[in-house]
């Protein structure tokens, strides 16, 4: 994997992807930034969730359930001094279908936050206390 940061003045950072995509990312505006795209901690979130949802969402359709939707909310603490690092995040699972077995939807939580979720994975090893929780909500029928 490949990214490329370029800057653009003032705290505006715009990100390249390997695969060809592009993001910007702006500070708060304490430090000079214009509001043009999320903060880079906050992308480190973004990643964490995109990561966990995939691979949710990927045994739950092996497993033949009928997922409808899948939302992940997640809330961060950081430290208060510099470093700020992350040190608490809490990852919520909203995850809608029709006949989901309960026991599906809690293993692949368990798997992605153990086993596969590499971002998850990688914030534990950074001795980030991280939480999981889900819920499960009907799907259109």
């Amino acid at each position: 994997m490949q990214a490329r940061i370029s800057w653009k003045g003032d705290v505006v950072f715009q990100g390249k992807t390997g695969s060809g995509h592009e993001v910007t990312m702006d500070g708060p505006e304490s430090a000079g930034g214009q509001g043009l795209g999320p903060r880079p901690m906050e992308m480190l979130l973004l990643g964490l969730g995109g990561c966990t949802a995939f691979d949710v969402v990927s045994m739950l359709k092996k497993g033949r359930q009928e997922i409808v939707d899948c939302q992940v909310q997640i809330d961060a603490e950081r430290a208060d001094e510099v470093p700020a690092v992350f040190t608490k995040i809490k990852v919520h699972y909203l995850v809608s279908g029709n006949h989901l077995k309960e026991s599906q939807v809690k293993r692949a939580v368990e798997l992605s936050a153990e086993k596969y979720c590499s971002a998850s994975i990688l914030f534990q090893r950074a001795g980030v206390e991280v939480e999981h929780s889900y819920e499960i909500q009907s799907g259109a029928e």
